[in-house]
């Protein structure tokens, strides 16, 4: 693969605004936005800004929560209250203030709205800004050690002893972040489409099990069953910030088992049964957040739109390995904003070149040219304008006769191999050896009599390898056989 190639498939945004509401309806951030502005300077918190015990009832009927909201009585109201004012703190919707002396035992600080609280009224970019600080505090949560048995865990001076715990953050944050992405390339992947969720036991076998391993050993088996039930608490934690949609492990599969889920060894489940082991699936609130998270990190992940404003030679560049749905839409963004006629002009010269790139991006400029609909009368006198043009003359030939335009000349010979080695060469480049390609190498080549006694000849820097190619793709032994003549010719010609 060229390194100059995107390392993900571009993802399908849905706007700032409509993102920007799926953020204020997301549970978490919409309890934290609520606990800001309840807030008052008689809101007392500890040294670590989170609230005192007894403003904790309080906390909680502010945000009146119920059992719809998975609350069964004061201590889980208590608890949703604390997480929701951490992240009241954490993204600055609340203000602490120190206490007057921090030296004194007990000090308490206050707590008033803080200034971005007033960001909520402001652009959509600014209440998505604030979810993905909320997003941040989720994820640190969620990559928290488990403290199930505290007591084993303090010191002799009564202090918990964090080197006791079976527990690197970085290890697990780099985890979570490797399971977040396998996630996110799920979901953008044209042929998910992002329509379905996706089994936990997948996602954990996903960071577990080598590609290259055959039936998992029972080891292999044990490790993505550990993971999967850590994935299934942390899941629960970033379901609430409207990262994922989550169905949870079946706590009675595991009362049934006795013992923890794990995958079986031919790997085979069905569909009751793998949806019983978790389910999961990326919000548009979450892929937003995710590529955020890549971009920061200096993962090159591309977004449908990005190339919109970008000249025609970016455009063509930019899309040349993007998968079909993810191009079109591309392309329909990129000439939404230029009349047709300056958009034709503009694609058909940034397509000319003798570089390696240059058949794909021929190949993407007609596949632009195609979407232009009825606005592409307008265009016509500039394709036109190409018909003796050695590398465009052939593809705006195409174009016209496809629009059922009059008065197409019909190509010289040498055009007409031109274009047959150029386009197997644009699709050498995106679709390798598909059986599609190899129907359409038999297509081309058997259009026209004596075709390899004539191609070799053709000026085109890619016809050698095209001919070595159609002499490996070719279904037909004769033809195979001629094709791999003519590639040493045109390689002896050279």
């Amino acid at each position: 693969m060229s390194e100059d190639r995107p390392t993900l498939p571009p993802v399908r945004l849905h706007s700032d605004a409509e993102l920007a509401r799926d953020a204020l309806a997301a549970p978490l951030f919409a309890r934290a936005v609520k606990l800001a502005r309840w807030a008052s300077p008689d809101t007392r918190v500890g040294a670590g800004g989170e609230l005192v015990e007894e403003q904790l009832p309080l906390a909680a009927a502010a945000l009146g929560l119920g059992a719809a909201d998975g609350v069964e009585d004061a201590e889980d109201a208590a608890a949703y209250a604390s997480e929701a004012w951490r992240t009241a703190v954490d993204t600055g919707l609340v203000d602490i203030t120190d206490p007057e002396d921090p030296e004194a035992r007990g000090a308490l600080g206050k707590a008033e709205p803080g200034e971005a609280l007033a960001l909520l009224g402001g652009s959509p970019q600014d209440i998505l800004g604030l979810w993905l600080e909320a997003f941040e505090t989720a994820f640190a949560d969620a990559t928290a050690p488990v403290l199930d048995d505290l007591g084993a865990l303090l010191g002799e001076d009564g202090e918990l002893d964090f080197g006791a715990l079976d527990w690197d953050p970085q290890q697990e944050a780099d985890f979570l972040e490797g399971v977040l992405g396998n996630l996110y390339l799920l979901t953008v992947a044209d042929a998910a489409s992002g329509e379905g969720p996706v089994p936990l036991p997948a996602l954990a076998a996903s960071m577990i099990v080598p590609d290259d391993m055959g039936e998992p050993t029972d080891d292999v088996l044990e490790q993505v069953s550990d993971a999967m039930m850590r994935l299934d608490d942390q899941f629960r934690v970033l379901e609430p910030v409207g990262l994922v949609e989550y169905t949870p492990v079946d706590e009675a599969l595991m009362a049934e088992e006795g013992e923890e889920p794990v995958l079986s060894a031919d790997g085979e489940l069905d569909e009751e049964d793998v949806a019983r082991y978790g389910m999961v699936r990326l919000t548009p609130l979450g892929l937003y957040g995710i590529r955020a998270r890549m971009l920061e990190a200096g993962v090159d992940a591309p977004a449908v739109g990005d190339l919109a404003d970008k000249g025609a030679d970016v455009l063509l560049d930019g899309i040349g390995h993007f998968p079909e749905l993810a191009a079109r839409a591309e392309i329909e963004q990129w000439l939404a904003r230029r009349e047709p006629a300056a958009a034709a002009d503009e694609l058909l010269d940034a397509a000319r070149g003798a570089d390696e790139g240059g058949p794909l991006r021929r190949l993407r400029c007609q596949e632009a040219l195609s979407l232009l609909g009825a606005s592409g009368a307008a265009a016509e006198p500039v394709v036109r304008g190409r018909l003796d043009d050695p590398e465009l003359g052939g593809l705006a030939r195409v174009w016209l006769v496809e629009r059922g335009a009059a008065d197409v000349p019909a190509p010289p010979q040498e055009m007409v191999f031109w274009l047959a080695v150029d386009t197997i060469a644009a699709q050498l480049d995106v679709a390798e050896e598909s059986p599609e390609l190899r129907e359409l190498v038999a297509g081309l080549t058997g259009r026209h009599e004596g075709f390899f006694e004539s191609v070799w000849r053709v000026e085109h820097p890619a016809t050698a390898d095209v001919l070595e190619a159609v002499g490996r793709l070719h279904p037909e032994k004769k033809a195979a056989k001629e094709a791999r003549k003519a590639a040493f010719k045109a390689r002896s010609r050279g």
